[in-house]
Parts: structure tokens; sequence; C-alpha cells
């Protein structure tokens, strides 16, 4: 069996689009990850994208991991609620300036807190400053994402009242493959 998919591409083209999200109630901290761990990348990945389907990078071994990681200018930043990891961006730089937020999520029982829209904020302000903790890369000229209907519902709403601006737009047909949870056999939902 298969779905259609939609998937939403949204850009921002500089600092002056962003529109940061207050930050919420408690103790919620958001800390780069400096230290590449396909471990810990991988458990964010699972416990973030296990209810909405995310399955692409499930089958990476080790080596795969390692090598995402340890692109210049890649970054994870982590945000804490209490010390708890509750969701992660992550960046990764292109040519001539451009940034991908690659993957950006709250685990499931951070959801709905106000931490996501926080944690975007951090994001995109990271992704435009980028070159300043990478000497020889590039100023960020471009920050972009996609998201799709696969993702959480609050997701789209998330990304506009950010800044982000849609430019492109797709309906594919995909497998439909049954949500993993962040780890075989876990119940979803």
């Amino acid at each position: 069996m298969s779905i259609a998919v939609t998937t939403w591409s949204l850009e921002q083209v500089s600092p002056a689009d962003q529109l940061p999200a207050a930050a919420p109630d408690g103790d919620v901290r958001i800390v780069r990850a400096e230290v590449p761990s396909p471990e810990f990348s991988r458990y964010l990945y699972a416990a973030v994208g296990g209810d909405i389907r995310w399955t692409d990078r499930l089958g990476w071994t080790y080596a795969q991991w390692q090598e995402d990681l340890d692109r210049p200018g890649a970054e994870t930043w982590v945000a804490y609620d209490r010390g708890t990891p509750a969701g992660y961006v992550q960046l990764e730089p292109q040519d001539d300036g451009v940034v991908e937020i690659v993957y950006f999520g709250l685990i499931p029982a951070f959801r709905g807190r106000r931490i996501g829209g926080h944690l975007l904020s951090h994001g995109v302000a990271r992704a435009w400053d980028l070159a300043d903790r990478w000497p020889g890369r590039a100023q960020t000229k471009r920050v972009w994402l996609h998201t799709c209907s696969k993702d959480g519902e609050h997701a789209m709403d998330n990304y506009l009242r950010r800044g982000f601006k849609l430019f492109d737009t797709k309906v594919e047909e995909e497998p439909d493959v049954t949500a993993p949870g962040p780890w075989p056999g876990a119940h979803v939902g």
C-alpha cells in the first residue's frame, strides 16, 4: 500500500525574517551537542520521529551516523527540560551560504509545552550565525527546511510563525510504513 505525502519546502532569506518564540516557563535549556555521538543522535532521531514515521535513517550503520555527524559545520542542538532531553534541531551547511534544518522535533512527552517554538527559534538563530562558529564557512544567506503531511500536526504552523515562507510543494506516493515507535514493538499513540 502507498499513501500520498505532501512535502512543503520553506525558507528564510534574511536574518530579519526570524520571528522568535517566547521562552517556555520552567528550566528549559538548549545546548549544542559538541561531541559527535552516533548513539545519542540515533536516540534523538528515533525518540522524536518514532511516532511520525521517521524511518529513513533507522537502518544506518554506526559508521554512517558518524560520517553524518563529522561533516564540518553540521550541528545538533538539544533542548533539555529539567535535565531530560526533550527534542533537537540538526543543522546541515550546504554550498554558498545555505543551511538546511534537516531534522527538528520534540519527543512526544514534551509536545504541547511551548518548547517547540523556542527550540526552533534557537535553531534558526544558530543557522544564521553558523559561520561564526566554523571559520572558513560562508556567511549564511538562506535557511531552509521541509516538512510533510506525516509530521506533527503543529509543525507547519510553527514554521510559519517563526517567519518561514513557503517556496515549493510536492505530492508523491510513498510506501505506507507503520510508525515504528522509538524502538521496535513500542506502543505508539
